[in-house]
Protein backbone atom coordinates (compact mmCIF):
# COMPACT_ATOMS: atom_id res chain seq x y z
CA UNK A 1 0.00 0.00 0.00
CA UNK A 2 1.36 3.41 -0.99
CA UNK A 3 1.95 6.40 1.27
CA UNK A 4 -0.87 8.23 -0.54
CA UNK A 5 -3.31 5.44 0.36
CA UNK A 6 -2.23 5.63 3.99
CA UNK A 7 -2.78 9.41 4.02
CA UNK A 8 -6.26 8.96 2.48
CA UNK A 9 -7.17 6.39 5.15
CA UNK A 10 -5.98 8.69 7.94
CA UNK A 11 -7.88 11.68 6.52
CA UNK A 12 -11.07 9.62 6.10
CA UNK A 13 -10.71 8.24 9.63
CA UNK A 14 -10.28 11.75 11.00
CA UNK A 15 -13.32 12.98 9.05
CA UNK A 16 -15.56 10.20 10.39
CA UNK A 17 -14.26 10.69 13.92
CA UNK A 18 -14.83 14.46 13.84
CA UNK A 19 -18.30 13.92 12.37
CA UNK A 20 -19.20 11.55 15.19
CA UNK A 21 -17.68 13.75 17.90
CA UNK A 22 -19.53 16.82 16.61
CA UNK A 23 -22.74 15.35 18.04
CA UNK A 24 -21.38 15.26 21.59
CA UNK A 25 -23.87 17.95 22.61
CA UNK A 26 -26.80 16.36 20.75
CA UNK A 27 -27.31 13.73 23.46
CA UNK A 28 -28.68 16.05 26.14
CA UNK A 29 -31.29 13.58 27.39
CA UNK A 30 -32.13 9.90 27.03
CA UNK A 31 -34.45 10.32 24.04
CA UNK A 32 -32.00 12.41 22.04
CA UNK A 33 -29.06 10.14 22.94
CA UNK A 34 -30.75 6.82 22.10
CA UNK A 35 -33.58 7.80 19.70
CA UNK A 36 -32.32 11.05 18.12
CA UNK A 37 -35.35 12.83 19.60
CA UNK A 38 -37.74 10.87 17.36
CA UNK A 39 -36.89 13.29 14.55
CA UNK A 40 -34.80 11.27 12.11
CA UNK A 41 -35.69 11.68 8.41
CA UNK A 42 -36.89 8.33 7.06
CA UNK A 43 -34.22 8.20 4.35
CA UNK A 44 -31.41 8.71 6.88
CA UNK A 45 -32.86 6.04 9.14
CA UNK A 46 -33.28 3.67 6.18
CA UNK A 47 -29.72 4.19 4.98
CA UNK A 48 -28.45 3.66 8.52
CA UNK A 49 -30.44 0.43 8.83
CA UNK A 50 -28.94 -0.71 5.54
CA UNK A 51 -25.39 0.18 6.56
CA UNK A 52 -25.75 -1.29 10.03
CA UNK A 53 -27.02 -4.60 8.67
CA UNK A 54 -25.06 -5.20 5.49
CA UNK A 55 -21.66 -4.15 6.74
CA UNK A 56 -21.12 -6.90 9.26
CA UNK A 57 -20.67 -9.58 6.65
CA UNK A 58 -20.69 -8.11 3.18
CA UNK A 59 -16.95 -7.81 2.64
CA UNK A 60 -15.69 -10.78 4.66
CA UNK A 61 -18.53 -13.32 5.00
CA UNK A 62 -20.83 -12.96 1.95
CA UNK A 63 -18.44 -10.91 -0.20
CA UNK A 64 -15.32 -12.71 0.97
CA UNK A 65 -15.53 -16.35 1.88
CA UNK A 66 -18.90 -17.34 0.35
CA UNK A 67 -18.80 -15.30 -2.88
CA UNK A 68 -15.24 -16.42 -3.57
CA UNK A 69 -15.88 -20.11 -2.89
CA UNK A 70 -19.54 -20.52 -3.94
CA UNK A 71 -20.22 -17.71 -6.41
CA UNK A 72 -23.82 -16.64 -7.05
CA UNK A 73 -24.99 -18.37 -3.87
CA UNK A 74 -23.80 -15.27 -1.99
CA UNK A 75 -26.20 -13.10 -4.03
CA UNK A 76 -29.11 -15.46 -3.33
CA UNK A 77 -28.36 -15.33 0.40
CA UNK A 78 -28.52 -11.53 0.37
CA UNK A 79 -31.72 -11.41 -1.67
CA UNK A 80 -33.45 -13.02 1.33
CA UNK A 81 -32.66 -9.75 3.12
CA UNK A 82 -34.42 -7.78 0.38
CA UNK A 83 -37.61 -9.83 0.81
CA UNK A 84 -37.43 -9.41 4.59
CA UNK A 85 -37.09 -5.62 4.27
CA UNK A 86 -40.17 -5.32 2.05
CA UNK A 87 -42.31 -7.43 4.41
CA UNK A 88 -41.11 -5.41 7.40
CA UNK A 89 -41.96 -2.17 5.61
CA UNK A 90 -45.53 -3.28 4.95
CA UNK A 91 -46.41 -4.88 8.26
CA UNK A 92 -43.89 -4.59 11.11
CA UNK A 93 -42.05 -1.24 11.02
CA UNK A 94 -45.24 0.88 11.39
CA UNK A 95 -46.31 -1.31 14.32
CA UNK A 96 -43.08 -0.53 16.12
CA UNK A 97 -43.41 3.20 15.48
CA UNK A 98 -46.93 3.23 16.88
CA UNK A 99 -45.73 1.81 20.21
CA UNK A 100 -43.85 5.10 20.88
CA UNK A 101 -41.37 3.09 22.95
CA UNK A 102 -37.79 4.36 23.26
CA UNK A 103 -36.39 0.82 22.98
CA UNK A 104 -37.74 -2.66 22.26
CA UNK A 105 -37.13 -3.45 25.92
CA UNK A 106 -39.48 -0.63 26.89
CA UNK A 107 -42.19 -2.18 24.69
CA UNK A 108 -41.65 -5.56 26.36
CA UNK A 109 -42.05 -3.89 29.77
CA UNK A 110 -45.30 -2.17 28.80
CA UNK A 111 -46.75 -5.17 26.98
CA UNK A 112 -45.42 -8.21 28.87
CA UNK A 113 -44.34 -6.98 32.27
CA UNK A 114 -41.20 -5.95 34.12
CA UNK A 115 -40.00 -9.46 35.01
CA UNK A 116 -40.15 -10.58 31.37
CA UNK A 117 -38.33 -7.44 30.30
CA UNK A 118 -35.53 -8.07 32.80
CA UNK A 119 -35.06 -11.64 31.62
CA UNK A 120 -34.96 -10.56 27.96
CA UNK A 121 -32.58 -7.73 28.76
CA UNK A 122 -30.02 -10.04 30.32
CA UNK A 123 -30.29 -12.52 27.44
CA UNK A 124 -30.04 -9.71 24.88
CA UNK A 125 -26.95 -8.17 26.49
CA UNK A 126 -25.09 -11.48 26.53
CA UNK A 127 -25.99 -12.26 22.90
CA UNK A 128 -25.24 -8.71 21.72
CA UNK A 129 -21.70 -8.85 23.09
CA UNK A 130 -21.01 -11.94 20.97
CA UNK A 131 -22.79 -10.42 17.96
CA UNK A 132 -20.85 -7.18 18.18
CA UNK A 133 -17.58 -9.07 18.54
CA UNK A 134 -18.44 -10.94 15.34
CA UNK A 135 -19.08 -7.54 13.70
CA UNK A 136 -15.74 -6.09 14.81
CA UNK A 137 -13.67 -9.00 13.50
CA UNK A 138 -14.35 -8.28 9.77
CA UNK A 139 -13.21 -4.68 10.24
CA UNK A 140 -9.86 -5.85 11.55
CA UNK A 141 -9.63 -8.53 8.86
CA UNK A 142 -9.99 -5.86 6.18
CA UNK A 143 -7.16 -3.84 7.73
CA UNK A 144 -4.93 -6.91 8.09
CA UNK A 145 -5.36 -7.97 4.45
CA UNK A 146 -4.77 -4.44 3.14
CA UNK A 147 -1.95 -3.21 5.34
CA UNK A 148 -0.34 -6.23 6.98
CA UNK A 149 -1.08 -4.87 10.45
CA UNK A 150 -1.67 -7.89 12.74
CA UNK A 151 -5.34 -8.62 13.31
CA UNK A 152 -4.98 -8.42 17.09
CA UNK A 153 -3.61 -4.88 16.88
CA UNK A 154 -6.31 -3.90 14.37
CA UNK A 155 -9.11 -5.20 16.59
CA UNK A 156 -7.88 -3.29 19.63
CA UNK A 157 -7.18 0.04 17.89
CA UNK A 158 -10.36 0.08 15.80
CA UNK A 159 -12.46 -1.11 18.72
CA UNK A 160 -11.27 1.77 20.89
CA UNK A 161 -11.84 4.33 18.10
CA UNK A 162 -15.39 3.11 17.41
CA UNK A 163 -16.48 2.92 21.02
CA UNK A 164 -15.18 6.44 21.78
CA UNK A 165 -17.17 8.27 19.08
CA UNK A 166 -20.25 6.13 19.73
CA UNK A 167 -20.07 6.83 23.46
CA UNK A 168 -19.71 10.58 22.92
CA UNK A 169 -22.21 11.21 20.12
CA UNK A 170 -25.05 8.73 20.71
CA UNK A 171 -27.50 7.78 17.95
CA UNK A 172 -27.08 10.97 15.92
CA UNK A 173 -23.36 10.19 15.62
CA UNK A 174 -24.17 6.65 14.50
CA UNK A 175 -26.74 7.74 11.89
CA UNK A 176 -24.78 10.60 10.32
CA UNK A 177 -21.53 8.64 10.05
CA UNK A 178 -23.51 5.76 8.49
CA UNK A 179 -24.83 8.09 5.77
CA UNK A 180 -21.35 9.51 5.11
CA UNK A 181 -19.91 6.00 4.79
CA UNK A 182 -22.71 4.94 2.43
CA UNK A 183 -21.92 7.77 0.01
CA UNK A 184 -18.17 7.15 -0.03
CA UNK A 185 -18.42 3.37 -0.21
CA UNK A 186 -21.01 3.32 -3.00
CA UNK A 187 -18.85 5.57 -5.15
CA UNK A 188 -15.79 3.39 -4.55
CA UNK A 189 -17.56 0.06 -5.21
CA UNK A 190 -18.96 1.30 -8.52
CA UNK A 191 -15.37 1.86 -9.67
CA UNK A 192 -14.08 -1.55 -8.54
CA UNK A 193 -16.50 -3.63 -10.64
CA UNK A 194 -15.53 -2.44 -14.17
CA UNK A 195 -11.83 -2.44 -13.25
CA UNK A 196 -12.16 -6.04 -12.01
CA UNK A 197 -13.75 -7.18 -15.27
CA UNK A 198 -11.03 -5.39 -17.23
CA UNK A 199 -8.34 -7.19 -15.20
CA UNK A 200 -9.49 -10.64 -16.40
CA UNK A 201 -10.38 -9.64 -19.96
CA UNK A 202 -14.09 -8.92 -19.70
CA UNK A 203 -17.40 -10.60 -18.89
CA UNK A 204 -17.02 -13.42 -21.41
CA UNK A 205 -13.71 -14.53 -19.90
CA UNK A 206 -15.21 -14.37 -16.42
CA UNK A 207 -18.11 -16.64 -17.38
CA UNK A 208 -15.95 -19.10 -19.33
CA UNK A 209 -13.21 -19.41 -16.68
CA UNK A 210 -15.43 -19.55 -13.60
CA UNK A 211 -15.74 -22.94 -11.84
CA UNK A 212 -18.63 -25.26 -12.62
CA UNK A 213 -21.91 -24.38 -10.87
CA UNK A 214 -20.45 -20.97 -9.93
CA UNK A 215 -23.64 -19.28 -11.13
CA UNK A 216 -26.12 -21.65 -9.47
CA UNK A 217 -28.56 -20.03 -7.01
CA UNK A 218 -27.88 -22.69 -4.35
CA UNK A 219 -25.44 -25.50 -3.62
CA UNK A 220 -25.20 -28.50 -1.30
CA UNK A 221 -24.16 -26.43 1.72
CA UNK A 222 -26.49 -23.50 1.08
CA UNK A 223 -29.59 -25.28 -0.26
CA UNK A 224 -33.14 -23.98 -0.77
CA UNK A 225 -33.94 -25.28 2.73
CA UNK A 226 -31.17 -23.06 4.05
CA UNK A 227 -32.37 -20.07 1.99
CA UNK A 228 -35.93 -20.35 3.31
CA UNK A 229 -34.75 -20.76 6.90
CA UNK A 230 -32.23 -17.93 6.53
CA UNK A 231 -34.92 -15.73 4.99
CA UNK A 232 -37.06 -16.30 8.08
CA UNK A 233 -34.07 -15.52 10.25
CA UNK A 234 -33.54 -12.22 8.42
CA UNK A 235 -37.22 -11.37 8.81
CA UNK A 236 -37.14 -12.00 12.56
CA UNK A 237 -33.72 -10.41 13.04
CA UNK A 238 -34.22 -7.21 11.05
CA UNK A 239 -37.74 -6.75 12.44
CA UNK A 240 -36.98 -7.65 16.04
CA UNK A 241 -33.34 -6.95 16.77
CA UNK A 242 -33.32 -4.21 19.37
CA UNK A 243 -30.64 -2.24 17.52
CA UNK A 244 -32.70 -2.15 14.33
CA UNK A 245 -36.00 -1.41 16.09
CA UNK A 246 -34.43 1.98 16.86
CA UNK A 247 -34.57 2.79 13.16
CA UNK A 248 -38.36 2.32 13.11
CA UNK A 249 -39.09 4.11 16.39
CA UNK A 250 -36.80 7.10 15.75
CA UNK A 251 -38.82 8.47 12.80
CA UNK A 252 -41.83 10.73 13.12
CA UNK A 253 -44.75 8.69 11.72
CA UNK A 254 -45.81 5.10 10.87
CA UNK A 255 -45.66 6.05 7.18
CA UNK A 256 -42.03 7.07 7.60
CA UNK A 257 -41.34 3.76 9.36
CA UNK A 258 -42.74 1.90 6.34
CA UNK A 259 -40.39 3.82 4.07
CA UNK A 260 -37.43 2.79 6.24
CA UNK A 261 -38.18 -0.90 5.57
CA UNK A 262 -38.90 -0.33 1.88
CA UNK A 263 -35.68 1.60 1.33
CA UNK A 264 -33.75 -1.22 2.99
CA UNK A 265 -35.44 -3.77 0.71
CA UNK A 266 -34.85 -1.70 -2.42
CA UNK A 267 -31.16 -1.29 -1.67
CA UNK A 268 -30.79 -5.01 -1.07
CA UNK A 269 -32.34 -5.75 -4.46
CA UNK A 270 -29.50 -4.11 -6.37
CA UNK A 271 -26.50 -3.99 -4.05
CA UNK A 272 -25.74 -7.75 -3.85
CA UNK A 273 -25.27 -7.82 -7.63
CA UNK A 274 -22.62 -5.11 -7.39
CA UNK A 275 -20.89 -6.12 -4.17
CA UNK A 276 -20.47 -9.83 -4.84
CA UNK A 277 -18.81 -9.45 -8.25
CA UNK A 278 -15.25 -8.45 -7.17
CA UNK A 279 -14.60 -11.54 -4.98
CA UNK A 280 -16.27 -13.76 -7.59
CA UNK A 281 -13.99 -12.32 -10.26
CA UNK A 282 -10.99 -12.80 -7.97
CA UNK A 283 -11.79 -16.53 -7.92
CA UNK A 284 -10.95 -16.57 -11.64
CA UNK A 285 -7.84 -14.44 -11.13
CA UNK A 286 -6.52 -16.48 -8.19
CA UNK A 287 -8.32 -19.77 -7.47
CA UNK A 288 -5.83 -20.97 -4.85
CA UNK A 289 -6.83 -19.09 -1.67
CA UNK A 290 -7.03 -21.18 1.49
CA UNK A 291 -10.08 -21.54 3.75
CA UNK A 292 -9.38 -18.59 6.07
CA UNK A 293 -7.53 -16.59 3.39
CA UNK A 294 -10.71 -16.43 1.29
CA UNK A 295 -12.19 -14.09 3.92
CA UNK A 296 -9.97 -11.41 2.37
CA UNK A 297 -10.92 -12.02 -1.28
CA UNK A 298 -12.75 -8.69 -1.65
CA UNK A 299 -9.78 -6.64 -0.49
CA UNK A 300 -7.33 -8.67 -2.53
CA UNK A 301 -9.33 -7.83 -5.68
CA UNK A 302 -9.34 -4.15 -4.72
CA UNK A 303 -5.56 -4.22 -4.26
CA UNK A 304 -5.20 -5.68 -7.75
CA UNK A 305 -7.17 -3.03 -9.63
CA UNK A 306 -7.58 0.23 -7.71
CA UNK A 307 -5.22 3.13 -8.48
CA UNK A 308 -3.13 4.86 -5.84
CA UNK A 309 -5.30 6.84 -3.44
CA UNK A 310 -8.52 5.09 -4.42
CA UNK A 311 -7.50 1.94 -2.53
CA UNK A 312 -7.12 4.02 0.61
CA UNK A 313 -10.56 5.57 0.11
CA UNK A 314 -12.09 2.14 -0.50
CA UNK A 315 -10.43 0.68 2.58
CA UNK A 316 -11.52 3.60 4.74
CA UNK A 317 -15.10 3.28 3.51
CA UNK A 318 -15.15 -0.47 4.05
CA UNK A 319 -13.67 -0.26 7.54
CA UNK A 320 -16.11 2.33 8.80
CA UNK A 321 -19.08 0.86 6.96
CA UNK A 322 -18.38 -2.46 8.59
CA UNK A 323 -17.87 -0.73 11.93
CA UNK A 324 -21.38 0.76 11.73
CA UNK A 325 -22.75 -2.59 12.87
CA UNK A 326 -20.52 -2.32 15.92
CA UNK A 327 -21.51 1.22 16.88
CA UNK A 328 -25.21 0.52 16.25
CA UNK A 329 -25.23 -2.46 18.61
CA UNK A 330 -23.09 -0.68 21.20
CA UNK A 331 -25.53 2.24 21.24
CA UNK A 332 -28.66 0.13 21.70
CA UNK A 333 -26.99 -2.20 24.22
CA UNK A 334 -26.01 0.78 26.34
CA UNK A 335 -29.55 2.11 25.92
CA UNK A 336 -31.03 -1.13 27.23
CA UNK A 337 -28.57 -1.27 30.11
CA UNK A 338 -29.22 2.31 31.23
CA UNK A 339 -32.85 2.92 30.25
CA UNK A 340 -34.18 -0.47 31.28
CA UNK A 341 -31.93 -1.60 34.15
CA UNK A 342 -30.00 1.30 35.70
CA UNK A 343 -32.93 3.73 35.52
CA UNK A 344 -35.16 1.15 37.21
CA UNK A 345 -32.69 0.79 40.07
CA UNK A 346 -32.12 4.54 40.41
CA UNK A 347 -35.35 6.24 39.23
CA UNK A 348 -34.43 9.67 40.60
CA UNK A 349 -31.29 9.98 38.49
CA UNK A 350 -31.18 13.15 36.37
CA UNK A 351 -31.04 13.02 32.57
CA UNK A 352 -27.54 14.48 32.63
CA UNK A 353 -26.30 11.72 34.95
CA UNK A 354 -28.07 9.05 32.87
CA UNK A 355 -26.36 10.19 29.66
CA UNK A 356 -22.98 10.25 31.42
CA UNK A 357 -23.57 6.73 32.74
CA UNK A 358 -24.67 5.61 29.26
CA UNK A 359 -21.34 6.73 27.85
CA UNK A 360 -19.47 4.75 30.50
CA UNK A 361 -21.66 1.71 29.73
CA UNK A 362 -20.85 2.04 26.02
CA UNK A 363 -17.13 1.96 26.80
CA UNK A 364 -17.44 -1.11 29.05
CA UNK A 365 -19.51 -2.96 26.44
CA UNK A 366 -16.95 -1.96 23.82
CA UNK A 367 -14.14 -3.54 25.82
CA UNK A 368 -16.08 -6.83 26.03
CA UNK A 369 -16.70 -6.61 22.28
CA UNK A 370 -12.97 -6.33 21.61
CA UNK A 371 -12.31 -9.44 23.71
CA UNK A 372 -14.91 -11.49 21.79
CA UNK A 373 -13.53 -10.30 18.43
CA UNK A 374 -10.09 -11.54 19.44
CA UNK A 375 -11.58 -15.01 20.01
CA UNK A 376 -13.28 -15.37 16.58
CA UNK A 377 -10.41 -17.30 14.90
CA UNK A 378 -10.45 -19.79 17.79
CA UNK A 379 -14.20 -20.36 17.26
CA UNK A 380 -13.84 -21.58 13.66
CA UNK A 381 -13.65 -18.34 11.68
CA UNK A 382 -16.16 -15.62 10.92
CA UNK A 383 -18.52 -17.66 8.69
CA UNK A 384 -18.96 -20.31 11.38
CA UNK A 385 -19.52 -17.69 14.10
CA UNK A 386 -22.05 -15.65 12.10
CA UNK A 387 -24.07 -18.67 10.93
CA UNK A 388 -24.04 -20.34 14.35
CA UNK A 389 -25.19 -17.16 16.10
CA UNK A 390 -27.99 -16.80 13.55
CA UNK A 391 -29.21 -20.37 14.02
CA UNK A 392 -28.88 -20.35 17.81
CA UNK A 393 -30.49 -17.02 18.60
CA UNK A 394 -32.38 -15.57 15.62
CA UNK A 395 -35.78 -17.21 15.99
CA UNK A 396 -35.56 -17.85 19.72
CA UNK A 397 -34.71 -14.28 20.67
CA UNK A 398 -36.64 -12.15 18.20
CA UNK A 399 -39.76 -14.01 17.05
CA UNK A 400 -41.65 -14.25 20.40
CA UNK A 401 -41.67 -10.47 21.14
CA UNK A 402 -42.60 -9.80 17.50
CA UNK A 403 -45.56 -12.14 17.90
CA UNK A 404 -46.62 -10.16 20.97
CA UNK A 405 -46.55 -7.00 18.84
CA UNK A 406 -49.51 -8.42 16.89
CA UNK A 407 -51.19 -10.93 19.22
CA UNK A 408 -53.07 -9.98 22.37
CA UNK A 409 -53.04 -13.63 23.49
CA UNK A 410 -49.33 -13.67 24.32
CA UNK A 411 -48.23 -13.15 27.91
CA UNK A 412 -44.85 -12.63 29.48
CA UNK A 413 -44.79 -16.27 30.56
CA UNK A 414 -45.55 -17.71 27.11
CA UNK A 415 -43.14 -15.41 25.27
CA UNK A 416 -40.27 -16.07 27.65
CA UNK A 417 -40.98 -19.82 27.61
CA UNK A 418 -40.65 -19.91 23.82
CA UNK A 419 -37.29 -18.15 23.99
CA UNK A 420 -35.84 -20.34 26.73
CA UNK A 421 -37.07 -23.63 25.23
CA UNK A 422 -35.88 -22.69 21.73
CA UNK A 423 -32.45 -21.59 22.96
CA UNK A 424 -32.18 -24.88 24.85
CA UNK A 425 -33.08 -26.99 21.80
CA UNK A 426 -30.71 -25.06 19.53
CA UNK A 427 -27.85 -25.27 22.03
CA UNK A 428 -28.38 -29.02 22.43
CA UNK A 429 -28.08 -29.71 18.70
CA UNK A 430 -25.09 -27.36 18.33
CA UNK A 431 -22.97 -28.31 21.33
CA UNK A 432 -24.15 -31.65 22.74
CA UNK A 433 -25.80 -33.76 20.01
CA UNK A 434 -22.51 -34.47 18.14
CA UNK A 435 -21.02 -36.19 21.21
CA UNK A 436 -24.12 -37.61 22.91
CA UNK A 437 -26.03 -39.05 19.94
CA UNK A 438 -23.46 -38.74 17.14
CA UNK A 439 -25.58 -36.21 15.24
CA UNK A 440 -24.05 -33.16 13.57
CA UNK A 441 -26.44 -30.90 11.69
CA UNK A 442 -25.42 -29.47 8.33
CA UNK A 443 -25.71 -25.77 7.60
CA UNK A 444 -29.23 -25.96 6.15
CA UNK A 445 -30.63 -28.23 8.84
CA UNK A 446 -29.03 -26.23 11.64
CA UNK A 447 -30.67 -23.05 10.34
CA UNK A 448 -33.96 -24.88 9.75
CA UNK A 449 -34.08 -26.22 13.31
CA UNK A 450 -33.10 -22.81 14.70
CA UNK A 451 -35.98 -21.05 12.97
CA UNK A 452 -38.49 -23.91 12.95
CA UNK A 453 -38.55 -24.79 16.62
CA UNK A 454 -39.24 -21.23 17.77
CA UNK A 455 -41.99 -20.83 15.15
CA UNK A 456 -43.69 -24.12 16.04
CA UNK A 457 -43.58 -23.45 19.77
CA UNK A 458 -44.83 -19.87 19.32
CA UNK A 459 -47.77 -21.04 17.19
CA UNK A 460 -48.55 -23.67 19.83
CA UNK A 461 -48.95 -20.95 22.44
Amino acid sequence: MSNIDIVVILVFTLLVFICGMSFSKAGKNMKSYFAAGGALPWWMSGLSLFMSFFSAGTFVVWGGSIAYSSGWVAVTIQWTMCIAGVIIGFFIAPKWQKTKALTAAEFITDRLGKSTQKAYTYIFLVISIFTTGAFLYPVAKIVEVSTGIPITTSIIVLGVLILVYTAVGGLWAVIVTDVLQFIVLTAAVLIVVPLSFDKIGGLDNFISQAPEQFFEFTNSEYSWVFMIAFGLYNLFFIAGNWAYVQRYTSVATPKDAKKVGWLFGALYTVSPLIWMLPPMIYRVLNPELGELADEGAYLLMCKEVLPVGMLGLMLGGMVFATSSSVNTTLNISAGVLINDIYKGLFPETSDKKLVKTARIATILLGVLTIIIALLVPLLGGIVEVVMSLAALTGGAMFLPPLWALFSKLQTGKTVLSVTVISLGINAFFKFFAPDLIDLTLGRAMEMGVGMGDSYCITVRY
